[in-house]
């Protein structure tokens, strides 16, 4: 069985996503990655999206935490 797949939302940064997980383009072309772990860039300054490139640094800022269902 395969690892469950978990994404964090870092402060001021990068989905991590870990796991095992295959990311695709729009047309479903595989998007190459190296490991179980790796950062998306959701800030939109990546040179190298879908990945973080480390670009979000003084120029992103969100905070997410979870909200209560009611």
């Amino acid at each position: 069985m395969s690892e469950k797949v978990k994404i964090t939302v870092r402060d001021n940064g990068s989905l991590k996503v870990q796991g095992e997980f295959e990311i695709v383009d729009v047309e479903g072309n595989a998007i190459p990655h190296e490991g179980d772990s790796t950062g998306l860039c959701r800030c939109g300054h990546s040179a190298n999206k879908p990945f973080c490139d480390g670009s979000h640094k003084e120029k992103f800022e969100s905070v997410v935490r979870a909200q209560k269902q009611d």
